[in-house]
């Protein structure tokens, strides 16, 4: 496994995958949860990955999801977000990520959206993020604030 290190863009983060059945009417299901997160320690990191259901997943910020971010750290409970694929009962860790719409983005196909609270630290390392960068403010194309503007139009003849 390459050696990942963090730096101002990623952070590498271990954890478990942990699932328990749960009985849902008549029928059970496996239900996963995010459990043994590992942010700094290398040798609990390499410990971590080597046991059953360990894994080591790179939380990556990019400069076009600032808004994405500054609108998860405004939230009440800001958290981070671990997109998984399903194969033969068997979760499999793809990204993790700190936007929602990204993660928004995974939950119509056939993988599942697991989050945890996101750790102070990794709060902090996010505010630092989009310190250095700035905020990224969203143009939603142009806007008329002229009412008369906003009538005109191919129906209107004009």
């Amino acid at each position: 496994m390459p050696e990942l290190h963090k730096d101002e863009s990623i952070w590498p983060i271990a954890f478990r995958l942990v699932s328990e059945e749960k009985q849902i009417g008549r029928w059970s299901t496996l239900s996963w949860s995010i459990e043994d997160v590992c942010l700094y320690d290398q040798e609990k990191k390499d410990q971590l990955v080597q046991t059953n259901n360990g894994h080591l997943l790179a939380l990556e910020l990019y400069r076009d999801e600032r808004t994405d971010y500054r609108f998860n750290l405004s939230s009440q409970d800001p958290h981070l977000f671990f997109v998984c694929e399903e194969e033969n009962e068997q979760l499999s860790p793809l990204l993790v990520t700190a936007a929602q719409s990204v993660a928004g983005s995974y939950m119509d196909g056939d993988y599942q959206v697991l989050h945890i609270k996101a750790p102070l630290q990794v709060q902090a390392w996010m505010e630092a993020f989009i310190g250095r960068h700035g905020e990224l403010i969203e143009f939603r194309g142009k806007r008329c604030k002229d009412k008369r503007k906003e009538k005109k139009g191919r129906s209107s003849g004009n």
